[in-house]
């Protein structure tokens, strides 16, 4: 039983935190283009917010996984797992620099199109299929 519930909370944390990689490059799309200084400030401060509010979500994401890994051994000694992981390892580091790229527009130092945060925000997207396709299908 103690399985399905971290199985479950698992998928809900995974849920949370992608949802704020899908929206936070979202709203940098809107930030890279000409705006006066109070919308700037307002989605500033959204933007702010949501990663403030994502970091927990991705620590306790990646710490159920482990939970999964570590206590149940789901996918020891299978090839997908170690795919999972590394995937898993870039969303990390793509949220660390959704938060060097926050700081940058705080800092005014944005030197970035919108149309570069149209396809940034698409990374998350692709890594959502490639884990899921690992997990559902476990190719090896």
């Amino acid at each position: 039983m103690a399985f399905l519930w971290l199985k479950a909370l698992h998928i809900l944390l995974v849920t949370a935190w992608f949802a704020g990689l899908f929206y936070l490059p979202r709203i940098y799309v809107n930030m890279a283009q000409p705006q006066d200084t109070a919308t700037m400030q307002v989605l500033t401060g959204m933007a702010h917010r949501l990663y403030r509010f994502m970091l927990p979500l991705a620590i306790l994401t990646i710490l159920t996984g482990f939970g999964l890994y570590l206590y149940f051994g789901i996918g020891k000694g299978m090839g997908w797992i170690h795919a999972k992981i590394t995937l898993v390892a870039g969303l990390a580091l793509y949220h660390w620099y959704c938060g060097r790229l926050l700081q940058r527009f705080k800092a005014g130092e944005n030197q970035r199109s919108h149309v570069y945060y149209r396809w940034f925000n698409e990374i998350p997207v692709l890594m959502l299929f490639l884990v899921l396709i690992l997990v559902v299908l476990k190719p090896f």
